[in-house]
């Protein structure tokens, strides 16, 4: 499976790794090194949290490499009256007439609890290409779906406040 990102999410992700590589990982080396030396290893907590914190980075560089290695660019452009990558939409659910406000993300920035929602997620696949004034259905599952109506769309730039989510 392809990762869909943008070039800013594969820049940003880029400048993680040099950042955990130039200026995180050797921190974390010399407080290992220190620890080390503090004497007997087996009962030493300060050791072992070096450690961790050490394997952690190295984790973190690991996925962020693998991520932009299989990654799939798609374009963050879109018609000026379209809905497509980080564009903020109004939309109002049919079923009871709530109005929500969503920003269309990558699948490594999305957030739902914050507003902004994956391309790839049933909602953001929906909603790609609409314009102000579509009803669109939104097929959830094979047994469930739902219309909504979009009621603006303002086209927002990429300024990267809402960062690549850690797993």
């Amino acid at each position: 499976m392809f990762n869909q990102l943008t070039q800013k999410d594969i820049d940003a992700m880029e400048a993680e790794i040099e950042e955990r590589k130039l200026v995180i990982r050797p921190k974390l080396l010399e407080a290992v090194k220190e620890a080390r030396a503090h004497g007997d290893l087996s009962e030493n907590f300060e050791y072992y949290a070096a450690k961790r914190e050490k394997n952690k980075n190295e984790s973190r560089i690991r996925f962020l490499e693998r991520m932009i290695k299989t990654a799939e660019v798609i374009p963050d452009d879109s018609k000026e009256d379209e809905i497509g990558m980080n564009n903020t939409v109004e939309v109002e659910f049919e079923e009871d007439g709530s109005v929500e406000t969503y920003k269309i993300v990558t699948t490594m920035r999305g957030n739902s609890l914050a507003g902004l929602v994956s391309v790839e997620s049933p909602i953001g696949k929906a909603l790609i290409g609409h314009k102000v004034g579509d009803r669109v259905y939104v097929q959830v599952n094979a047994d469930y779906g739902y219309y909504l109506m979009v009621k603006s769309i303002e086209n927002t730039k990429d300024d990267g406040s809402d960062k690549i989510r850690s797993f």
